[in-house]
């Protein structure tokens, strides 16, 4: 019978729980040095030890800070051998000491040359770095909006405090963080929520997602320039979620309430910025920086506890596309040029629907694998009539 209301896709065999006496040889994406992309290989998992579980993957997110981390010039991690990427994925437990055989549950996983990731058919992870899934959740959209849910929820809800009434600028907000940003802050009472980004019809896609208005860059456009057009459709900014650096932060400083509070989350426009003393002492900015990679898991289960609740009630939307592994390397190349939605893996299988769109009822969503039983919401309407620059730059 299915477990928590979901199917097998396939209508084949479940996978077979597996054993922790022999090591385990498993189809894998292989990095084999800094800067390449992945291939399709195989890896021997190491024997499953206490306080570890072995995890069947279900849905593997595909997120910017893997393809960053594979290409050497991460600030945190560097690997020179080759290693098996993926940092979470959504999958069902095939043997561990302290959660239930055949249970759901949420991985992240530290990869590394010692640690194989989540882009395989297995993976092992630390009990401490998984969490249970509540029932009746779609395990593709559960695993798009881990990483992603929480580098929008917890800046901007735990970090920024955003408080209700509020005026909340996202700066990169067609990326699938910035979506979910986007309605996080809707859904959280802030007055207002402007998005800023390159992509005119990306930014169109915002405003049915809770965005009052948005703006889009333009290139070779200065801070000052930018920061008159922002304040003209913002007015005064109470919290800030900077998913780009440079220049756009430069000018959302400039339209800064006082008080206000400013959460970078990424640099694909500059690894610098320019924050004039006086700017930031006489508006008494808080400027603070979130890197999921730094944060347990156990930090992130309040901000994943609010995502799965308003997944379940339908209330987020996100978009996402569906690949078999073998295809991972055009999907890496996809993900590099910044696709607008979120790409999720799906090793289990070669043939799987390429898309899920943003409200599932209207379609037949992803299911997952499922084991037999082991042995003994829409935010408010939004306006146009601020929404469109001209131009591009980073977003």
């Amino acid at each position: 019978m299915p477990r928590n209301g979901r199917s097998n896709p396939d209508g084949g065999a479940a996978p077979a729980p597996a054993s922790s006496g022999e090591p385990e040889e498993i189809t894998a994406a292989i990095v084999d040095a800094p800067g390449a992309e992945p291939r399709l290989g195989t890896v021997v998992l190491p024997s499953r030890t206490a306080g570890t579980t072995l995890v069947a993957v279900v849905a593997a997110p595909l997120n910017p800070l893997d393809l960053v981390i594979a290409s050497g010039t991460f600030h945190s991690a560097r690997h020179e051998d080759p290693y098996v990427p993926g940092s979470e994925c959504v999958g069902v437990v095939l043997d561990s000491d302290r959660y239930p055989l055949g249970s759901w549950v949420y991985a992240e996983c530290h990869a590394s040359p010692a640690t194989p990731g989540t882009f395989a058919t297995q993976v092992l992870v630390a009990d401490e770095d998984l969490l249970p899934l509540p029932e009746g959740l779609d395990p593709v959209r559960t695993a798009a909006v881990g990483n992603s849910g929480t580098a929008a929820f917890m800046p901007l809800i735990e970090n920024a405090g955003l408080r209700p009434g509020e005026t909340v600028l996202v700066l990169g907000a067609t990326g699938a963080v910035g979506q979910l940003a986007i309605q996080v802050a809707r859904r959280s009472g802030a007055g207002r929520v402007v998005g800023v980004a390159r992509d005119r019809a990306a930014l169109a896609r915002l405003l049915p997602l809770g965005a009052d208005a948005v703006v889009e860059l333009r290139a070779d456009e200065g801070a000052d320039e930018l920061a008159e057009r922002l304040l003209a459709v913002t007015g005064p900014v109470d919290v800030v979620l900077d998913g780009v650096y440079g220049t756009p932060l430069e000018a959302a400083l400039q339209v800064c309430a006082p008080r206000a509070r400013v959460v970078n989350i990424g640099n694909p426009a500059g690894a610098t910025a320019r924050i004039p003393a006086g700017l930031l002492r006489g508006k008494q900015l808080t400027l603070s920086g979130f890197a999921g990679l730094h944060t347990p898991l156990r930090d992130k289960q309040p901000a994943l506890t609010w995502l799965w609740s308003a997944l379940a009630r339908d209330e987020l939307q996100v978009e996402v596309r569906t690949f078999p592994l073998d295809e991972l390397p055009s999907v890496w190349r996809e993900q590099a040029l910044s696709p607008h939605a979120k790409c999720v893996v799906l090793p289990g299988s070669a043939h799987r629907p390429r898309s899920v769109p943003t409200r599932p009822e209207h379609t037949t969503v992803t299911p997952a694998p499922v084991l037999p039983d082991p042995a003994p919401a829409a935010g408010r309407p939004a306006t146009a009539a601020d929404s469109l620059g001209a131009g591009e730059s980073a977003s």
